[in-house]
C-alpha cells in the first residue's frame, strides 16, 4: 500500500509514485489552476487492446474514483478502474527522455511505447 492509498482500500486503488506526483504538481502550477486533477482512463484501440489516456480536469463525476499523494489528485473512471486495480503511475526520466510510465499488474502484455497493453 503507498501513501496515497486509504487503509483497507483492497486492490481496486491506483497508486502514485513521489516522482509523478512531483510532476503532475508541476504540470498544474503550469497550467495556473490549483483545481486540476490528473484524469487517467483506459479505452479501447492502441496497438495492444487497450490504450492509457491521461488529461486534466477539474470535476469529478458521478463514477469516479479519487486518489491522492502529496496534494496531487489523480480521477479514475469505474470502468477504467476495473482495468487499473492495483497499477502505479510513475514518472521515469532517463537519457532517452521522459514519460509517465504504467504498471499495471492486470496487463499481460504491453507495446513497445508502453502506452497500450492487452489483458487477456
Amino acid at each position: 500500500m503507498n501513501d496515497m492509498t486509504p487503509p483497507n482500500a483492497g486492490e481496486r486503488q491506483v497508486g502514485l509514485s513521489e516522482s509523478a506526483a512531483k510532476r503532475i504538481a508541476w504540470l498544474i502550477t503550469q497550467e495556473g489552476d490549483p483545481a486540476l486533477m490528473l484524469r487517467l482512463s483506459v479505452s479501447g484501440g492502441g496497438c495492444s487492446g487497450f490504450q492509457y489516456g491521461f488529461s486534466f480536469d477539474n470535476a469529478i463525476q458521478t463514477d469516479d474514483h479519487l486518489f491522492e499523494r502529496d496534494g496531487v489528485k489523480v480521477v479514475v473512471d469505474e470502468t477504467s478502474l476495473d482495468l487499473l486495480a492495483g497499477a502505479e503511475i510513475d514518472f521515469v526520466e532517463d537519457l532517452v527522455g521522459a514519460a509517465f510510465q504504467v504498471r499495471n499488474p492486470n496487463a499481460k502484455s504491453s507495446c513497445g511505447c508502453g502506452s497500450s497493453f492487452s489483458i487477456g
